[in-house]
């Protein structure tokens, strides 16, 4: 089953690194996506850049609206993501516990909802 693990982080506190600390970090993340891969739990994946660059897209009785930054205020950031295969949720957490950031922030694992073909969408679960 395939698994959505979103990385999230203060940015402002992950600008506080130095530049090698950043650079550590970033050799860990390579590192640790490339042991997933050999071993047949990552399907892809990609640090994003700073929330500064997001643009939200919403579309409004058939108006676009567009608005500079991300769609919510939050004291964590999403800051990538890893495509995950695994057998089930423990497998999935187990593997997210591995990716660095991690330790500065926190991983939301979801599995992926796969749509079903045309004649048969499948179910529609919404919670609010």
């Amino acid at each position: 089953m395939k698994y959505l693990a979103l990385v999230y982080y203060q940015e402002a506190a992950m600008n506080q690194m130095s530049q090698q600390q950043w650079d550590a970090l970033n050799r860990e993340c390579i590192a640790c996506g490339e042991g997933m891969q050999a071993s047949g739990h990552f399907l892809g994946g990609n640090p994003l850049m700073s929330v500064e660059t997001a643009t939200s897209v919403r579309v409004r009785d058939g108006k676009l609206l567009t608005t500079d930054g991300p769609f919510a205020e939050t004291k964590e950031q999403l800051a990538g993501y890893y495509l995950l295969e695994a057998r089930d949720l423990n497998e999935a957490v187990a593997l997210a516990a591995k990716i660095p950031p991690a330790r500065y922030g926190c991983v939301e694992v979801r599995p992926v909802r796969e749509l079903k073909p045309e004649n048969n969408l499948g179910y529609h679960e919404v919670s609010l």
